[in-house]
């Protein structure tokens, strides 16, 4: 982490997890846990039906930012099932906005296309897009992920402008890591993000490059989490299984508070 220039972001993502109606007694272990931490935004990205209580609980009570999983492309139409970014941002709560994650890519079809649309829909609404790249086993056996993760970042951008870009937060998941135990060493996770930081730093620049907070997604946990958040270039976590034990997740904010 280099607080110095950029932001510490620990950003739990429950995935298909949590009834809104087991939040208050979430937040409040998590504020018995954790008072507001010094160095790093914590931030929930919870499931559409869990805003509101994330937003009552967790943001209002427990001063944790609050995220979505997903948003459509589109701003308002004839598209069942969906949710704009205008509806999250009415909400009047919800900061961050996940995009391409894996298992949207995996299993709802999406593409570096429809994750470029979903960003600029985003940012177009005021909210804050993670964007998640990273590669699979075996395209890091074929020894493609600086070329894969180079084309998905840059596929993710185009079009964002260099005002723009200081609202985005990257996540590099890499896909292999994801939910199966495996992490990749802090070496290897650090080594992927400064690529990406330099990918930023050909568009955008130097400055831009160094401001840029760019997470790692790939099982870190209250385990890990110390020796992957000392690395330079990994600015927090994208928090999976772990942030839904308070305790687990409450370790991983205490080893983004290290000095």
């Amino acid at each position: 982490m280099n607080r110095k220039y950029r932001k510490t972001i620990i950003a739990g993502n429950f995935k298909m997890n949590m009834l809104p109606g087991e939040l208050k007694a979430y937040a409040e272990s998590m504020k018995a846990l954790v008072n507001r931490p010094r160095w790093c935004e914590t931030v929930i990205c919870a499931p559409f039906v869990d805003l509101p209580a994330a937003i009552k609980y967790l943001n209002k009570e427990a001063r944790i930012s609050i995220g979505a999983q997903n948003l459509s492309e589109h701003e308002k139409g004839a598209y069942t099932g969906e949710v704009s970014g205008q509806m999250l941002r009415d909400m009047g709560g919800v900061k961050y906005v996940i995009i391409g994650h894996s298992e949207r890519r995996q299993y709802f079809g999406e593409t570096d296309l429809t994750v470029n649309e979903k960003v600029k829909a985003a940012l177009a609404c005021g909210l804050q897009p993670i964007i998640c790249v990273g590669e699979s086993a075996r395209q890091r056996e074929m020894d493609l992920t600086a070329p894969l993760i180079n084309y998905q970042v840059r596929a993710a951008l185009a079009g964002v402008d260099e005002k723009q870009i200081k609202s985005v937060v990257i996540a590099y998941e890499p896909i292999w890591a994801i939910g199966t135990g495996n992490t990749a060493t802090a070496e290897q996770a650090n080594e992927v993000n400064r690529y990406i930081r330099s990918i930023i730093r050909d568009i955008y620049g130097a400055r831009t490059a160094r401001a840029t907070t760019i997470l790692y997604g790939g099982s870190m946990n209250d385990a890990n989490a110390f020796e992957l958040l000392a690395q330079p270039d990994i600015d927090g976590g994208l928090i999976g299984g772990a942030s839904l034990v308070p305790e687990k997740f409450a370790k991983i904010i205490f080893a983004a508070n290290q000095e």
